[in-house]
């Protein structure tokens, strides 16, 4: 344990900043599942909604620094291949 002011301060902010990326890829993981299974059911409807919803939690875990932006654009292109491979 740090004996340091600041440095606790700083591991009680990491943990804190890692919980919070851990959420976002995890939603963004959860949302790669929900877009297969609509892909799996045909609905065509359901498929473009979820496509939309993982696309948008895939620019908000970019936009918070919780994803690369390179691999935030690689993510949007495979959700892109997975959502057209239903049509």
């Amino acid at each position: 344990m740090a004996n340091i002011a600041s440095q606790k301060k700083r591991i009680l902010r990491s943990e804190r900043e890692r919980t919070e990326n851990r959420l976002l890829t995890s939603t963004v993981k959860t949302h790669f599942r929900r877009l297969e299974s609509a892909v799996e059911s045909g609905d065509a409807d359901s498929v473009a909604s979820e496509q939309r919803d993982l696309v948008s939690k895939i620019d908000k875990a970019v936009q918070k620094g919780a994803l690369h932006r390179n691999t935030g654009a690689r993510k949007k292109a495979k959700a892109a291949r997975i959502a057209s491979g239903a049509a």
